[in-house]
């Protein structure tokens, strides 16, 4: 039969056994969130940098558009005439 202080002895180190594995587990579980987190951010950041450039691109194509589509016709004499006496000061622009 074992003595107390042997089983004593023997609980102490099960629960030092169990309270190192628990450690080491702990350990690797901290590991795999720090690795999640930064797989996360950098697909956030790839995806920012895709989002960001896909607006750029549309904001180029409309500006694009508008310039395209701005009025190419010549401007009426009148209305040249108009837009310099405007611009001496000579009428207002309301006239």
């Amino acid at each position: 039969m074992a003595t107390p202080s042997k089983e004593a002895r023997e609980r102490a180190e099960l629960k030092f056994r169990k309270k190192e594995i628990e450690a080491r587990e702990a350990s690797k579980a901290m590991a795999d969130y720090q690795a999640r987190q930064l797989a996360e951010r950098e697909k956030t950041a790839r995806l920012r940098a895709l989002r960001e450039a896909k607006e750029a691109a549309e904001r180029a194509a409309r500006a694009a558009e508008a310039l395209a589509g701005a009025v190419t016709e010549p401007a009426t004499t009148t209305a040249v005439a108009k837009r310099s006496r405007i611009a001496l000061g000579k009428t207002s622009p309301a006239a």
